[in-house]
């Protein structure tokens, strides 16, 4: 097949030139797993279809109470604390931000971090899965939440329209 006479959709050639993951989206980052050795997923990323209904707004990361947790890339600490009795790491990488939880840490707001400094270790309570210690990884875009294995180039490809979303056109008035 001659692929010189292809005329692609105006879309589908967009697509092709626009940054497959978010991690183009904040530079060349070299991201990594925030545990290691390399874990399962216990339970991917499912953001529900409207905010309010239910979903998972990160992935589960097989881990244990007491396992170092790793920065997934270069930023600056954005939150270290507790948040409705969850120890929480989040930092900032740019226009994106990456949180961590259940984790420990002894780190500071602004603290600089490379991609693998540690972080903290995974608490041991409140247990985020119901079955197991897990790591509770997640990834935003100013308030949107996306799949952090997308910074790894493992998570689910999703069509989002171009530009701002607007409500359908009202049908014109009627004349008569």
């Amino acid at each position: 097949m001659d692929l010189s006479r292809l005329v692609l959709p105006p879309l589908f050639a967009l697509l092709l030139v626009l940054p497959s993951s978010p991690a183009h989206a904040s530079g060349d980052t070299d991201w990594r797993l925030p545990v290691s050795p390399p874990t399962g997923v216990l339970r991917p990323f499912d953001p529900p279809e409207q905010r309010w209904l239910p979903g998972h707004l990160g992935v589960d990361l097989a881990a244990e109470p007491g396992q170092e947790v790793y920065a997934a890339g270069p930023g600056r600490v954005h939150f270290v604390g507790t948040v409705a009795g969850t120890p929480l790491v989040s930092v900032a990488h740019g226009n994106l931000r990456t949180t961590y939880l259940p984790v420990e840490s002894g780190l500071a707001r602004g603290d600089p971090v490379s991609a693998g400094d540690v972080l903290g270790t995974l608490a041991a309570d409140p247990l985020h899965c119901r079955d197991r210690p897990c790591l509770h990884w997640g990834l935003l875009r100013g308030g949107d939440y996306l799949d952090p294995l997308g910074l790894l180039g493992l998570g689910e490809v999703r069509l989002l329209p171009l530009g701002p979303s607007r409500p359908p056109a009202s049908p014109p008035p009627r004349t008569g």
